[in-house]
C-alpha cells in the first residue's frame, strides 16, 4: 500500500507543477471544498476514486472514523473553525488536491447493526428490565404518588437523559468498547473500563437467577389448576390460607400466609432450609436447570454479535409490551381496579419536603436508564457514523420512562382487586417491593382470575422476556470491550470466549441457587454493585467533560452529526450530572439501606462484605492510575501529561485512510 500510495502522490504533484502557470494565467482559483463530514461541510469536485464504496456501505469521500476527519484538515493552513473550534465548511488551499487511499489492512472492518430499529431495540431491552415492573410502582407510591412525578422527571432531564446521550455519542464516535475508548479520551481512566467489566460479571451472578425464578413459575403454569393456588401440598404448612373472595368462612390473621407466598418461599427458593448468609445450604437442582436453560438461550443469542441479538430484540423487547397492555386491560375491568390506581396516583406534596424521595427519584431514574454500565458505548460503536444518536437517546429514555410510569398501572389496578378481594387497605397489600410484589401478590392475583392459566403463562413469559434483553446487552458491554482491547486473540475466536463468559457467571451465580440464594441475590443488588457503578460514571463524566474537556466533545458530537450541542447539554455534563451522581453518592453512604428479607436481617457483617464485594471492582481505577504512572517514561510532569492526553485512532478502527497530498 506505501508503494501505491508513494507513486500516486508524485504523479499528482508533477502534474499540478506542470499545470500551474497555465492557472495562475486564468481565472482567480476558486476555493476547494474538503471533503469533510456530511452535514459539516460542502462537499467539493471529487477526485479519482471518490465515491467507491467500502466495506461498511460508506463512500470514501466520507471518512468513518472522526480522526479520519479531522486529518483531512492536517497540514492545511487557515482553515476556519467552526464554533467551539470545530472543523469549517471549506478553506482556500488553491492548487491542493485531496487523494483519498482505500485502506488494505487485513483487519476485518467492525460490525454493523443490520437495521436501525435493532439497535432502537436493542436499546429499549437494555432499558427496560425487571426494575420498571417492580421497583418503580413501589417507589412511586411509596414517594407520594403523583407528587413522586416531579422529583423523577427532574432528575431524568438534568441527570439521566444527558448521561444516556453523553454515552450513546462517546460510543459512536470512538467506535470502541468500555476499555479501550479511554485511550482516546483520557487513558489513565482506563481501569473504569475493567471496572465496568467486573460490575457486569456480578450483575450477570444475581440477575439471571430471577429469571430461572420466572421460568420455575412458567413450566408450573402448564397445568388446569396453578400449584399457589391450594394449600394442600406438599410444601405448605398449617398457617396456609385460601383466602379467596368466595371464601366467606375464612379468617385472615397475621400468622396466616397466602398459598402464593409459601409456593414462593419453600417450594421455588426452599429459603426455610437455610439459616441465612452463614450457611447457605445445598443448590437447588430445580432451579440449576432452570438458569442453564436461561443461559443456554443467551449463549446462541449472542454468540454471533450484534446480527444474531439485534433479531431476538425483536421480539424479547416488544413481546412485554404486548403482555403489559392485555394485563392493563384486564386489570382495569377487575373490581376494586380503581383504587389501585387513586392510592399510585394520588399525589402527598408534603413528601416532597423529604431528601429520600429525591434520592429514590435520582437512584430510580440512574438504574433504569443504565449509563455507567458500558452496554450503551457498545452498543452505539456498531452504528454508522453519522446515526442521529441526539435522536435516539431522547426516544428510547422517554420511551424507558413511559414504560416504567405504565407498569405502575399494570400492578396497581391488581392490587386494588387484591385489597377489594381481601377487604383490606391498599397498602396493606403493596407493603412487599422487589421479586415478592410479583412472585407472591401478582401471582395471586393472578391465580384468583378467569383463564388464570394462560394469564399466569403470558406474565411470567414476559418477566423472562424483561430479563434476557438485558442480559443479552449486559454480556455485549463485556464481549465489546474485551474484543476491541485484545483484537489478535479475540477477534476470531468470538464464539469460544463468549460460551467461557457464559460458563463463569453460570458458576459465579451457583451460591444464588442455594437454598439461602434469595440472600446473596439481595445481598448483591443492594451493595455489591449500585454503589460501584455510580462512582464509577461519576469519574467518567468528570474524566470526558474536565479532562477530555467539553468542548473536544462537543466538536465531536458536530463532526458526527452536524450540529453543536446546546448550552444545556453542556452545562449538564460539566456541572449539574456530577453533582447529580454526587449526590446519590453521599445520600447512599449517609442513609445505607436497611436490608431485610422474610424476616431475616443482615448481620452487621453482611453489610461490610457488600462494600468489599463492590470495593473490589472499583479498585480496579486507582490501580490502573498507579500503574498506568510508573510505566511511563520521563519525568513525573511528563508521565502525567501523557496519561491524560488522547492517543490517536489505531488502524484496525478505520475503514481506509484519507492523506492530503499536494
Amino acid at each position: 500500500m506505501d508503494t501505491m500510495m508513494t507513486s500516486m502522490l508524485t504523479a499528482d504533484k508533477e502534474e499540478h507543477e506542470e499545470g500551474k502557470g497555465s492557472k495562475e494565467e486564468e481565472t482567480p482559483r476558486e476555493d476547494a471544498n474538503l471533503p469533510l463530514v456530511d452535514g459539516v461541510a460542502d462537499r467539493g469536485p471529487k477526485t479519482a476514486g471518490t465515491g467507491q464504496q467500502v466495506s461498511n456501505g460508506f463512500t470514501t469521500s466520507t471518512p468513518q472514523s472522526p480522526r479520519e476527519a479531522a486529518g483531512t484538515a492536517v497540514g492545511v493552513p487557515g482553515m476556519p473553525q467552526a464554533p467551539g473550534g470545530g472543523p469549517g465548511a471549506s478553506a482556500p488551499f488553491g492548487g491542493l488536491r485531496t487523494l483519498v487511499v482505500q485502506q488494505t489492512s487485513l483487519d476485518r472492518p467492525r460490525e454493523t447493526w443490520s437495521k436501525k430499529m435493532d439497535f432502537l431495540l436493542s436499546v429499549i431491552g437494555y432499558a427496560v428490565d425487571l426494575g420498571n415492573v417492580w421497583r418503580f410502582p413501589y417507589i412511586c407510591y411509596q414517594n407520594g404518588g403523583g407528587a413522586f412525578l416531579l422529583p423523577y422527571l427532574l432528575m431524568a432531564v438534568f441527570g439521566g437523559v444527558p448521561l444516556f446521550y453523553m454515552e450513546l455519542a462517546l460510543g459512536q464516535f470512538h467506535r470502541s468498547g468500555c476499555i479501550s475508548i479511554w485511550k482516546h479520551i483520557c487513558p489513565i481512566f482506563k481501569g473504569i473500563g475493567f471496572a465496568i467489566c467486573i460490575i457486569a460479571l456480578y450483575i450477570a451472578f444475581y440477575y439471571n437467577t430471577i429469571m430461572a425464578w420466572a421460568l420455575y413459575y412458567l413450566l408450573s403454569s402448564f397445568r388446569p389448576t396453578l400449584p399457589w393456588t391450594t394449600c394442600t401440598n406438599s410444601w405448605n404448612t398449617v398457617n396456609c390460607n385460601r383466602y379467596l373472595s368466595s371464601d366467606q368462612n375464612v379468617t385472615w390473621s397475621n400468622s396466616s400466609t397466602s398459598p402464593a407466598e409459601e409456593f414462593y418461599t419453600r417450594q421455588v427458593l426452599q429459603v426455610h432450609l437455610s439459616s441465612g448468609l452463614h450457611q447457605l445450604g445445598s443448590v437447588s437442582w430445580q432451579l440449576a436447570l432452570c438458569l442453564l436453560f436461561i443461559f443456554t438461550i443467551v449463549y446462541f443469542s449472542i454468540w454471533k454479535g450484534v446480527k444474531t441479538s439485534g433479531k431476538v430484540v425483536w421480539v424479547t423487547a416488544t413481546f412485554p409490551y404486548l403482555v403489559l397492555l392485555i394485563l392493563l386491560i384486564r386489570g382495569a375491568t377487575l373490581p376494586g381496579a380503581w383504587r389501585g390506581v387513586v392510592f399510585y396516583l394520588k399525589p402527598d406534596w408534603e413528601k416532597l419536603l423529604s431528601t429520600t424521595v429525591w434520592i429514590d427519584a435520582a437512584a430510580q431514574i440512574f438504574f433504569s436508564l443504565g449509563p455507567g454500565f458500558g452496554v450503551l458505548l457498545a452498543f452505539a460503536s456498531y452504528n454508522p457514523f453519522h446515526n442521529n444518536c441526539y435522536k435516539d437517546a431522547l426516544v428510547t429514555s422517554s420511551v424507558n420512562c413511559l414504560t416504567s410510569f405504565l407498569s405502575g398501572f399494570v400492578i396497581f389496578t391488581v392490587l386494588g382487586y387484591m385489597a377489594e378481594m381481601r377487604h383490606q387497605n391498599v397498602d396493606d397489600v403493596a407493603k412487599d417491593a422487589g421479586p415478592s410484589l410479583l412472585f407472591i401478590i401478582y401471582a395471586e392475583a393472578i391465580a384468583n382470575m378467569p383463564a388464570a392459566t394462560f394469564f399466569a403463562i403470558i406474565f411470567f413469559l414476559m418477566i423472562i422476556m424483561l430479563g434476557l434483553d438485558s442480559t443479552f446487552a449486559g454480556l455485549e458491554g463485556v464481549i465489546t470491550a474485551m474484543l476491541d482491547e485484545f483484537p489478535r486473540l479475540l477477534a476470531h475466536r468470538r464464539e469460544w470466549f463468549v460460551f467461557g463468559l457464559v460458563c463463569v457467571c453460570y458458576l459465579g451465580a451457583l451460591s444464588t441457587l442455594t437454598y439461602g440464594g434469595a440472600f446473596v441475590v439481595k445481598l448483591f443488588e443492594e451493595y455489591a454493585t449500585g454503589p460501584a457503578v455510580i462512582t464509577v460514571v461519576l469519574l467518567e463524566v468528570i474524566a470526558v467533560s474536565w479532562f477530555y474537556g467539553t468542548s473536544r466533545f462537543c466538536n465531536d458530537v458536530q463532526v458526527m452529526l452536524g450540529f453543536y450541542p446546546g448550552c444545556f447539554w453542556r452545562v449538564c455534563w460539566v456541572a449539574i450530572c456530577p453533582c447529580f451522581l454526587l449526590f446519590i453518592i453521599i445520600s447512599f453512604l449517609a442513609f445505607p439501606p436497611e436490608v431485610k428479607l422474610f424476616h431475616y436481617k443482615y448481620p452487621p457483617w453482611t453489610t461490610v462484605l457488600g462494600y468489599c464485594i463492590g470495593v473490589s471492582s472499583f479498585i480496579c481505577v486507582p490501580s490502573y492510575m498507579v500503574y498506568h504512572l510508573l510505566n511511563a517514561k520521563g519525568t513525573f510532569k511528563q508521565r502525567l501529561l501523557k496519561s491524560i492526553t488522547p492517543e490517536p485512532s489505531s488502524e484496525n478502527h478505520r475503514d481506509y485512510i484519507v492523506t492530503n497530498a499536494i
